[in-house]
């Protein structure tokens, strides 16, 4: 018996067990209706499904029984719900509910599995393993409750982390070749082989299929040919442009990694068969949707969300059940020897091309004391392994040897006028970048003349800051300041620079943000010396439980952070698109930081490339490619890199002005009044007058 069919007899035998388990459980109340429960999931998320001898009623209640209980109407009796487990399924409520949670990816593994069956043996394989090794998870879990004794808490919970532990490795390894081999073509084999006009296509994806993943294939299917080809021309030129503008080169390169939601690929198509015309094969992964294989750490990929955002924040850090120094260099030995491996493809990456979706409701968390958290040892264990696994990647892949793109469409959870709202973002995200360039190159010849810049907010608004510029020691052929029009960050409109640190400081005041699907209300953020020293929001009723906030989604839990990017955003049209229809609250930062300043917490734009050479459209370098924390990178890395980037923009309806200041204190304006002012860009006031 080969290796595969050994494994093909567990998963037989754990199949058996567990449909048994679904008609019967032998074990007492309450716990025997959760595994009852969870075993019947486990039947359904590996049966044998075909969607296209299906109807789309078949599916969507095949849908309903794999994710049902984790949409927003059925959250509260879900076990899923940390705080609904801790009440009826204690004193396990915690583990069994991270036990529930992370057998949900099986749906998506057994997708796998049915597709690569008959076609790739080892990609079969790995498939069949992640979907065998879960089902024993829960058998083993299972055993432990008889009718006579109960375990105890430690003794299922060492379960988990030894299964953890023990699978780390191999987790790792498929996470790395999922994202390096073109091999592995799941996802992109369903777009280009699939008829896209039927939406039973979408099931076959093993993942969440909602209303609005519907809605947003069928629009696109309803667009003619030529509008889809151009959406996708704009995402994969902007690829392509932002190699040339970085003077790099992408012939060299070998694959393409798409990152997307379900229900754009129509343009995911058009955009492959577009990269396919660059040389680039395109790779189209599944995120990670599992703690233990790296979801904590924000792993990308495709996917689709249940519409619950509750849900997803309650089991944000779910591996804190398992997190260990141990487990920790476990899994960093297992990507250096994964990315050792396919060192040979790694090179060829020539980075990920990004479609963000935006449009939901902003969203206001409960905080639940019942989820699993990091104590302070894990956060700091997060950041060591996030900051190590970046470096052990850009040993493989050389970001001065890569570069992306990233542009944002509108989901039908904004509203009803949601075809109208996504031919306008179509319209914004295809503006004249010529003119842009134009006019921003005014702006940064101003910038340039000094080494001080202030921005202050307007009425109520508190914010008032100095940003301290680079030293220009020759202005003929130097710069502070990027002119970015659209390539690697769609749409155009913004010129930014890495402030120094030092002598940069004062208050950013945002009255209202929504940052990575989050909602902060009266955001203020006190810097000096570059750094964030003092927090504070209004969305919860305590100080203490306002600081966490900021603590867990802004700072990610260092003591200080640095102030890694200044802009100023040019895009008014953008910004009166979003006054027009009303949604201001839901555009995502790639939008929003276009309309006004704004202010990243974390690394510079540059962060890890700061020895590549950066150069204007006039030919001028950019310098201010680092700060005094990132020029420690060669000495001690883990000083210099912060591993996040978070935009705050200050709109420009709250915005006083933008001034240089000179070393006598003479101020010259490039907005005063919430109004540009230099001459030549005064056609970025026809926007806000509108």
């Amino acid at each position: 018996m080969d290796e595969f069919e050994a494994l093909l007899e567990r998963f037989e035998l754990s199949a058996g067990r567990i449909a048994e388990i679904a008609r019967q459980a032998d074990i007492p109340e309450p716990y025997e209706r959760y595994f009852r429960e969870e075993a019947a999931f486990l039947c359904e998320a590996v049966r044998e499904i075909r969607p296209e001898e299906m109807s789309l009623e078949e599916l969507k209640e095949h849908d309903r029984i794999l994710f049902g209980d984790l949409k927003e109407e059925n959250y509260e009796t879900s076990y899923a719900n940390p705080s609904y487990a801790s009440q009826a399924l204690s004193p396990y409520g915690a583990e069994l509910c991270f036990l529930y949670v992370e057998l949900k990816g099986i749906s998506q593994s057994a997708a796998e599995y049915r597709f690569y069956c008959g076609r790739d043996q080892e990609a079969a394989r790995q498939s069949l393993w992640d979907v065998t090794v879960r089902m024993e998870l829960f058998l083993g879990i299972y055993s432990s409750f008889t009718p006579e004794e109960l375990p105890s808490p430690a003794q299922i919970r060492g379960d988990l982390i030894s299964f953890a532990e023990d699978y780390a490795p191999d987790l790792a390894r498929s996470y790395v070749k999922a994202r390096l081999d073109p091999g592995w073509d799941f996802a992109l084999r369903i777009v280009m082989d699939s008829d896209l006009t039927d939406p039973r296509y979408l099931y076959r994806f093993g993942e969440p299929v909602t209303e609005d993943v519907i809605r947003i294939s069928g629009y696109l299917g309803s667009l003619p040919e030529e509008r889809i080809q151009a959406m996708a021309s704009t995402y994969t030129k902007g690829f392509a442009d932002g190699f040339a503008a970085a003077k790099k080169d992408l012939s060299r390169k070998k694959t393409v990694g798409i990152r997307y939601h379900l229900g754009f690929e129509r343009m995911i198509r058009a955009a492959a068969e577009q990269f396919g015309q660059m040389g680039l094969d395109t790779l189209i992964c599944r995120h990670a949707c599992s703690a233990v294989n790296g979801a904590y750490s924000g792993g990308a990929g495709w996917g689709a969300a249940v519409g619950n955002p509750q849900y997803d924040y309650d089991h944000r850090q779910d591996a804190a059940l398992f997190l260990t120094s141990d487990y920790a260099a476990r899994r960093l030995r297992a990507l250096q020897n994964a990315f050792e491996e396919e060192k040979g493809i790694a090179g060829g990456y020539a980075g990920p091309a990004v479609i963000i979706t935006f449009g939901e409701e902003p969203f206001h968390p409960r905080i639940k004391p019942e989820c699993l958290s990091f104590t302070p040892a894990q956060q700091k264990l997060v950041t060591k392994l996030k900051a190590d696994g970046a470096q052990i990647q850009s040993r493989y892949i050389r970001p001065s040897e890569r570069s992306y793109t990233i542009i944002s469409y509108p989901t039908p959870q904004i509203g009803d006028r949601f075809e109208e709202i996504f031919d306008e973002v179509v319209k914004v995200n295809t503006l004249d970048s010529g003119k842009y360039r134009q006019i921003q190159q005014k702006l940064i010849d101003v910038l340039d003349t000094s080494e001080w810049v202030l921005v202050k907010g307007k009425g109520d608004n508190e914010t008032d800051l100095i940003i301290h510029l680079h030293e220009l020691r020759h202005p003929v052929r130097q710069t502070n300041f990027e002119n970015c029009t659209a390539d690697v960050n769609i749409p155009v409109g913004e010129v930014f620079t890495s402030p120094v640190l030092a002598g940069t400081g004062g208050i950013l005041h945002v009255k209202g943000v929504y940052l990575e699907g989050l909602f902060f209300k009266d955001l203020r953020l006190v810097f000096d010396c570059g750094q964030v020293i003092d927090y504070s929001c209004a969305n919860f009723r305590t100080e203490e439980e306002n600081r966490k906030y900021i603590e867990d989604n802004l700072l990610f839990h260092h003591e200080k952070i640095p102030m890694g990017e200044f802009a100023i955003g040019t895009n008014t049209t953008a910004y009166r698109m979003a006054k027009k229809l009303g949604i201001e609250g839901r555009l995502p930062i790639l939008i929003a930081e276009k309309m006004g300043p704004h202010f990243a917490l974390g690394d510079t734009c540059y962060a890890r490339e700061e020895e590549v050479r950066i150069y204007n459209p006039d030919g001028k370098e950019v310098i201010a490619r680092e700060n005094e924390l990132s020029a420690l990178r060669n000495e001690d890395p883990e000083l210099a890199y912060y591993n996040c980037h978070t935009d705050i923009t200050l709109p420009y309806d709250e915005l006083d002005s933008i001034s240089v200041v000179d070393e006598d204190g003479e101020e010259t304006f490039l907005i005063a009044n919430g109004r540009f002012v230099v001459p030549g860009t005064q056609e970025l006031n026809e926007p806000l007058e509108d």
